[in-house]
């Protein structure tokens, strides 16, 4: 079965754009995305093929592990796991602003909602949205879609 995992990491500084990017292609190769550009923390969504829902887990921390040894990343603590299955099992009932994983809807940032990746004035660059020097998030706060 098809899991994606949400991984978090987080650390005492504040993490560059380039940085993340090379974080978000090293994960690329698990169908992941990374998040943490202008934050003190690092992510990753990654896509595995697991049984259950602490395999995904362990499957996804050890592909995020050597992600970040590849980017040149400091191994900061991780402080989140998330995980869901193609069939909605899981802990987790979803991680608003993260696209292709269920959510509560009408939650601003959420697939399909507007202010999200995919809509216009986002580039679906990864990380916090608004971010100023950050291209293609035009000021986007997750506020419906307004450029800002």
């Amino acid at each position: 079965m098809r899991w994606s995992v949400g991984i978090e990491a987080e650390g005492d500084r504040v993490l560059s754009r380039e940085e993340v990017v090379e974080l978000a292609d090293a994960v690329a190769a698990s169908a992941g995305v990374a998040t943490g550009i202008g934050t003190n923390r690092y992510g990753a969504r990654l896509v595995v093929q697991a049984g259950s829902r602490d395999e995904a887990i362990e499957k996804a921390a050890a592909e995020f592990g050597r992600a970040v040894a590849k980017a040149g990343l400091p191994r900061w603590p991780i402080t989140r796991t998330e995980a869901v299955s193609e069939a909605g099992q899981g802990e987790d009932p979803g991680v608003p602003g993260v696209p292709g994983v269920p959510g509560p809807s009408g939650v601003p940032g959420n697939s399909g909602v507007p202010g999200n990746s995919g809509v216009p004035g986002n580039s679906g660059v990864p990380g916090p949205s608004g971010v100023p020097g950050v291209p293609g998030t035009s000021g986007n706060s997750g506020d419906l879609g307004g450029e800002g």
